[in-house]
């Protein structure tokens, strides 16, 4: 049978898909019919209730709603006669009735007026509303404001935040005509448990729910109100969601998400409501260069009065002093005396470009950047099994899977976005796996939550591995056809049983083995994992061992299976991508490979690239410390925040000879600076960046930098050319073209195609191939096509507790603050909602310590001490804390652990033995 259907659509034949809705395809062919409760966006079902699209089917006795009615074979539908065109108006005409006037509307310029206009409509002749039943304006929540004096009861918010977020937090309540949305049970919004999203604000269509940035303190505002709209991509976490950016003179007024190929129109509170930290008043707008009588660096810097510690400088000569300043070491100590890190948060361009500056003019590879400190360890396992360090499948995949493992994230905060589709995964009936040591909101939605002892990832998974191979549920064809390695594996795996590490890891074998048989059984699985994973000595172990659970049951290379390390920063994939890595040019190809290295010196104009491959994070670190290394050039990156024992990373930062720091505010790094140089934010600048999924997308520029402050790569090319080097871009597209020389992931992606087309997912085998969401179905980019298999052993961390420090601290991000904190913490609405330094505690632990939820606590490791506030929190483990990074006031880094993983290099982030005292005195002080 066809899946065309030809029907008769006012006057002339028509063909549809099969599902198509009729307002589908009367949409498709430029007809208008209104709509108010339908959203014709991803996620949003059609619901039929407003009665605003309704059309005539000829030998139907009523009118039919477009939204919901699908065509069927000979059907004749009218759009535009004058029974359908009435019955319309009226429905527009009565909904008007309940409205406030388009001139006291809380939104003048909403989807409903536009509709009321297309209707011919301006006003309502009916009466009103009368007051005394219209619900009370809404004004507790920072960020939203809640008019339901103009609420058409569409559902659309319930819709939103029930089936697209799965927040389940608005509902209705009440019957008839006074019938409301609610939030929880009845609590005002800003007490509810709203995550903030904002997708209902996106969907609402009158103004009943607005952003409060378009409201004027009468609660009337004008959605249309702004000169432009620019399209780029958030500048926030790896799930890289497409905004549209409202933009007003040179501001940022709103922000709302597009269909982009990662969000699908969705965000989260920091994409929405993010946006204003680019105009705060922190922003560096000149360049500035240390004075002469400065005391000693590293001393604290009001941000709001730099001039303290530094003196306002030109653009030449703050350029020549930060380049005659890197010169001399050069010439005096060799290039090695110089390492520079990059930024993730900046374009492909930048970080190709730095790290062609670091490997061009200072001869060496000594360069690296934030992906040290998140998934080295899974992109040296990924590198090493697989042949890849980029995904195997985007997360979207999980559509299309029965199983979903997610393990060491915690996507609802950290990749909000993307944990609405594992959401909608679970609410379909897929089954969802979650393994943490600490537990999470997503364990709502999961079939089996294993919250296992921090530090015993290789156990529990290896335990896992045995009962898939000791019951021979492993998938033997398709690891003889694309394997390597098994059957030492297999020997290697039946030592682990589920009785033994069960022990060891603190879940039951009869969950060990439910979930085996669960993952293994599965025609598509999937697995996904974080930084829990990562940020351990055993990192790569943890990584190997994942890899190899999809090996055994075959689960990638198909539609709905595959890895996911969900990648941290905006563009730590395109910076990894570009070279941004001491071991590898741009590519992932390896600086010891003598044909990559003519293939750079042929496209760099004879530059020679240094065999060695270069230091790492950490190891630049202890080398500045060692007196070693004596410049640095640091752009975007703030290591005096973001390195394990930040202070001994803030000593070394302090002996440096010379430091330039490229950056938009006033770091903690930058305080150590003798040159700064003020660069632009994300929303100020043109390039291009790739996201978790391995989508290149284009980010463009929506207003200019503050003052004299410059993008990016202009600023590496004024530089590059005045420590020598005959650099001659004028614009990224130049760079972009560059990169296409020596990047096979680039291949058939051109600038113009992603200006068209916003995103093109690597790799991609035509100009009109859209990209392969899943890769390695025919094979793996190793040694004949085979992956491997990797055993892994179960290694303790680098220090256990013991009675001088006998809990465990583990780090991480909270859903409103992001990296060090530096952008989040000066956007209004994300440092309004969570604006203080904390850390969380299990209330039986609370108990014992004698603090209130609210009360100070003392956190001290072999390497430092902090005090914060904290917080109740059943999701920990009584013998755990958990302390946030953002806070410069109680930096988690202090306490960290710096010993590495052998092989990623990556410190140990996620497991430091810690005592926890009460602050005496701490409520009294803060009561007072």
């Amino acid at each position: 049978m066809s899946d065309r259907i030809r029907f008769t659509l006012d006057g002339e034949t028509v063909e549809a898909e099969k599902g198509m809705t009729i307002w589908e395809v009367a949409h498709g062919r430029g007809l208008t019919i209104p709509h108010l409760c339908h959203k014709p966006a991803p996620g949003y079902r059609p619901d039929g209730n407003c009665r605003a699209c309704m059309v005539e089917i000829e030998g139907e006795r009523t009118l039919a709603a477009s939204c919901i009615r699908e065509p069927s074979e000979g059907m004749v539908v009218n759009t535009a006669n004058a029974r359908a065109t009435q019955a319309r108006k009226m429905v527009m005409e009565l909904l008007l009735a309940d409205q406030p006037a388009r001139e006291d509307a809380h939104d003048r310029s909403s989807h409903l007026w536009d509709m009321a206009e297309a209707s011919g409509l301006s006003a309502s002749r009916f009466p009103q509303l009368e007051k005394a039943r219209i619900p009370l304006l809404d004004d507790s929540h920072v960020a939203m404001r809640v008019n339901l004096d103009a609420c058409i009861q569409c559902g659309l918010c319930v819709r939103a935040c029930r089936e697209v977020q799965v927040n389940d937090v608005i509902g209705m309540a009440g019957r008839g005509h006074d019938a409301y949305p609610v939030f929880d049970m009845d609590d005002p919004m800003g007490d509810s448990t709203c995550v903030a999203c904002g997708e209902c604000v996106q969907a609402c269509p009158t103004g009943a729910l607005m952003p409060a940035t378009v409201l004027d303190d009468a609660q009337r505002g004008d959605s249309a109100d702004f000169d432009r709209e620019v399209k780029s991509v958030c500048p926030f976490c790896g799930v890289g969601c497409q905004v549209s950016m409202k933009v007003k003179g040179d501001r940022i007024v709103n922000v709302e998400g597009i269909n982009g190929p990662a969000n699908e129109g969705r965000l989260c509170v920091k994409g929405r409501f993010g946006f204003d930290y680019i105009h705060h008043p922190h922003r560096l707008t000149k360049p500035m260069i240390r004075r002469k009588d400065a005391p000693e660096k590293g001393l604290n810097v009001d941000p709001a009065n730099p001039w303290t510690h530094f003196r306002e400088a030109t653009w030449d000569e703050a350029l020549d002093a930060a380049a005659h300043g890197l010169q001399d070491l050069r010439s005096y100590y060799g290039g090695t005396s110089v390492a520079g890190f990059g930024s993730a948060k900046c374009t492909n361009e930048e970080a190709y470009l730095f790290q062609k500056f670091i490997r061009q003019g200072f001869g060496h590879n000594n360069v690296d950047h934030c992906t040290r400190l998140c998934h080295a360890s899974s992109v040296a396992a990924l590198m090493e099994n697989v042949g890849s360090g980029a995904v195997t499948a985007t997360f979207n995949e999980i559509e299309n899977a029965d199983v979903a493992i997610v393990i060491g994230a915690n996507p609802t905060e950290n990749h909000p976005v993307a944990a609405t589709y594992f959401k909608q995964f679970a609410k379909r009936g897929g089954k969802l796996i979650v393994m943490d040591p600490r537990a999470q909101a997503l364990r709502r939605h999961a079939a089996h939550m294993l919250q296992f002892r921090p530090g015993t990832d290789v156990a529990l998974l290896n335990a896992i591995m045995n009962v898939i191979v000791e019951e021979k549920l492993y998938d033997r064809q398709y690891i003889e056809g694309f394997t390597e390695g098994f059957f030492e594996f297999r020997d290697h795996i039946r030592a682990f049983t589920p009785d033994r590490m069960s022990e060891l890891c603190g879940i039951d074998e009869d969950t060990i083995r439910t979930v085996a048989r669960t993952f293994a059984r599965a025609e598509r699985a999937m697995i996904f994992w974080g930084m829990g994973v990562s940020q351990h000595i055993h990192g790569t172990d943890n990584a190997r061992c994942l890899i190899s659970l999809a090996l055994l049951c075959g689960h990638i290379g198909r539609p709905g299976t595959g890895l996911h390390p969900l990648r941290g920063q905006n563009n730590v994939q395109g910076a990894s991508d570009a070279g941004l890595i001491p071991q590898v040019l741009p590519d992932y190809q390896s600086v010891t490979d003598p044909e990559v290295r003519a293939l750079f010196k042929h496209i760099w104009r004879g530059t020679e690239i240094q065999a060695t491959p270069g230091l790492t994070v950490v190891e630049i670190m202890d080398r500045v410390y060692r007196g070693e290394i004596k410049g640095m050039y640091i752009l975007g990156e703030n290591p005096a925040m973001s390195d394990p024992d930040v202070d001994h990373a803030r000593k070394a930062l302090a002996q440096l000879d010379h430091l330039v720091v490229q950056d938009i505010f006033l770091t903690e790094t930058a305080n150590y600076a003798d040159v700064i140089l003020p660069a632009s934010a994300f929303a100020e600048k043109t390039g291009t960046v790739t996201n978790t999924n391995r989508q290149v997308q284009v980010a463009r520029q929506a207003v200019p930098p503050p003052g004299e402050a410059r993008e990016d790569w202009e600023i590496l090319v004024d530089l590059a050319r005045r420590i020598g080097l005959d650099w001659d871009y004028d614009d990224p597209r130049e760079v972009f073209d560059e990169m296409k020389m020596s990047m096979r992931s680039l291949h058939h992606i051109t600038w113009k195609r992603l200006e068209e087309q916003n995103a093109v997912t690597y790799p991609t085998s035509g100009p009109n191939d859209p990209g392969a969401a899943v890769v390695f179905g025919d094979g793996f980019p190793r040694r004949a096509g085979r992956a491997k298999f990797t055993p892994a052993r179960v290694t303790p961390p680098a220090e256990l507790p013991d009675e001088r420090f006998p809990m465990i601290l583990t780090t991480g991000r909270q859903l409103e603050h992001w990296h060090t904190g530096s952008m989040t913490r000066r956007a209004s609405v994300l440092d309004a909602v969570e604006p203080e330094a904390n850390c969380s505690l299990h209330p039986s632990t609370l108990r014992k310590l004698g603090v209130e939820p609210g009360g100070k606590v003392r956190l001290t490791t072999r390497r430092g001490s902090v005090e914060v506030m904290a917080r109740a929190d059943r999701a920990v483990a009584p013998d755990m804390v958990f302390l946030p990074f953002a806070y410069v006031e109680a930096a988690a880094n202090i306490l960290t652990n710096p010993a590495l993983d052998p092989f990623g290099k990556i410190p140990e982030f996620k497991y430091s033995a810690v005592r926890v005292e009460k602050v005496e005195g701490a409520a009294q002080v803060a009561a007072e």
